[in-house]
């Protein structure tokens, strides 16, 4: 099994080829959680993923014939521009197989670290099958996203650097797909400091790990926002290490990803995907478990797509009562709606959207029911807007 002086091996390959990146405390977050929360800012890595650091170990290890023969590698996302970028890096050959749903934005991105990549299969099996299909084919070295010592290693080396630079943390909490991450960061944390407790966290849509390890059946989902773990089975290597190191598994849901990602943008002014923002999603859900505690969480990743992240940040507006539906009935005549706005006005909302509704509702004939969507301060703010159109003599419900 994969030992610390491994992965210390690792540190030293990666030294002055990915980004030693910052570890910092987070006070407002760590207000809000009621545990001392420290970031591991990995969203900064040139691909802006941790994945660069196995896919730097296991390509620096390469022997001379391996990187004459070139690489290939399955993926829809992160470890998919690791290798590209550290191939191109080294000079080396590197054909990525994605997803054909993988989107264009991402695709065009590995393409620009010189990979070539190939679209096949309509699912993450179907392509990893395709890649060895080319590996045997062209005689290319298979570089597996999770399951190889190599990649688990290079991983690990951020346990080094949270804990040289906080070495009395109490907790580690660390997002699990395939178990890359958590299994390196759990043997060198461990090693370290063998009473850290390390907390891994998957999205109840794609509950693997959790399953293998707690012989559970939990279903799987077809898709999360949190893409980068949506792994279906866990590696061989990862899983028997998770067993053995891996104190506490959480699972958390969509709503706690999304609340974690408007969090970390609003608060840090930092952009992560939903994967990376699980930790923080763990801390939101189960705050009980952490409370008092010196936590590290690894912001793993940053590639999000733009629309889901406009769709995520307008939820969120939604979700703490800064964005709200309300609905007034009136009698429909000239002027209605101006007292309307103008009442909404001096609440001191914005409107943004108006809609009026005639035909599909029980109010009678002459009347309408409008719809309003407003930028409020918050729900206490919305009742105060309700409050003032009753004054007025309207009708105001919140949808």
């Amino acid at each position: 099994m994969l030992q610390l002086h491994d992965i210390q091996a690792a540190a030293a390959r990666l030294n002055g080829h990915v980004l030693d990146t910052p570890f910092v405390e987070s006070r407002t977050i760590s207000q809000l959680t009621g545990c001392q929360v420290f970031l591991k800012f990995e969203n900064l890595q040139y691909t802006a993923s941790f994945k660069e650091r196995g896919a730097c170990n296991k390509l620096a290890q390469l022997s001379e014939t391996e990187r004459a023969r070139g690489v290939v590698a399955m993926s829809a996302g992160n470890h998919a521009q690791g290798v590209a970028y550290h191939a191109q890096r080294l000079g080396l050959r590197a054909v990525i197989v994605m997803p054909r749903f993988t989107p264009g934005v991402k695709v065009e991105r590995t393409r620009g670290f010189g990979a070539e990549v190939v679209l096949h299969g309509d699912t993450l099996d179907e392509s990893r099958s395709h890649a060895r299909t080319l590996a045997e084919r062209e005689g290319l070295v298979f570089v597996h996203p999770y399951d190889d010592e190599a990649i688990v290693a290079g991983q690990g080396t951020l346990a080094l650097e949270m804990l040289r630079e906080q070495p009395d943390l109490d907790t580690l909490v660390i997002a699990i797909g395939g178990g890359g991450l958590i299994a390196g960061i759990a043997t060198a944390a461990k090693a370290i400091r063998p009473d850290i407790r390390i907390v891994g966290v998957q999205t109840e849509r794609f509950p693997a790990m959790v399953n293998a390890i707690q012989g559970t059946h939990l279903p799987q989902g077809s898709s999360t926002i949190a893409e980068g773990i949506a792994v279906g089975t866990p590696g061989v290597i990862t899983e028997a290490i998770v067993r053995q190191k891996v104190d506490e598994l959480l699972l958390v849901d969509e709503g706690d990803i999304e609340q974690a990602i408007v969090m970390l943008l609003e608060i840090e002014k930092t952009l992560v995907e939903g994967a990376g923002a699980a930790g923080l999603a763990a801390l939101i859900k189960h705050p009980q478990r952490f409370a008092g505690q010196r936590v590290g969480l690894v912001l793993c990743g940053g590639n999000i797509d733009p629309m889901l992240l406009a769709s995520i940040i307008e939820r969120g507006m939604v979700r703490a009562g800064r964005l709200a539906r309300i609905q007034v009935d009136a009698r429909d005549v000239p002027g209605n709606l101006a007292r309307i706005t103008a009442t909404v006005a001096e609440a001191g909302a914005n409107i943004d959207e108006v809609h009026h509704q005639r035909a599909f509702t029980l109010l009678a004939a002459q009347n309408v029911a409008i719809e309003l969507v407003l930028q409020t301060r918050g729900r206490e703010h919305i009742e105060q807007v309700i409050e003032r159109l009753h004054a007025a003599g309207f009708t105001a419900t919140l949808l």
